[in-house]
């Protein structure tokens, strides 16, 4: 199986509010498919905010990375921030996202960025143990904190 990343277009929406409504089902996120809709379209129009890549083929993808770009001064320019990764269950343990992880920070570095930052649930010692394996460090000094707008 292979983790070929594809960037996501606007004829791939339908298959992505299906990845990501599976995806916040697994981590309790309630939204309405309208408003995944209306989060991930402007990101497959080429708002300059960020990006999806399809993982695995287009036409039928195993599961999806979304990135949000920010700019850093402690990193020198531009960063992103990993906001949503999704293997489908029935594929995972298989590398998939080890590889998707690697491969992201290689196409972003192509398109200038400095720095990829993510969150993760220090408890989730699975996902902690792929990040690492992936070259993500923690910032044990920092938190990432939120303040809903």
């Amino acid at each position: 199986m292979s983790a070929a990343l594809t960037l996501a277009k606007p004829e791939h929406l339908d298959r992505l509010v299906t990845l990501c409504a599976a995806f916040h089902t697994e981590e309790g996120i309630t939204q309405s498919d309208e408003a995944r809709r209306d989060a991930l379209a402007p990101l497959l129009e080429g708002s300059p905010y960020g990006a999806v890549y399809l993982i695995g083929p287009a036409r039928a993808p195993i599961g999806y990375l979304v990135v949000c770009f920010g700019w850093s001064i402690e990193f020198g320019g531009l960063d992103a921030i990993l906001d949503e990764l999704y293997i489908r269950p029935g594929v995972r343990g298989r590398g998939i996202a080890t590889e998707s992880l690697i491969a992201l920070p290689r196409a972003l570095a192509e398109g200038g960025l400095r720095a990829i930052h993510l969150e993760v649930d220090r408890e989730n010692t699975a996902a902690v143990k792929l990040y690492k394996r992936a070259g993500f460090t923690p910032r044990e000094k920092y938190m990432f904190m939120s303040r809903e707008l």
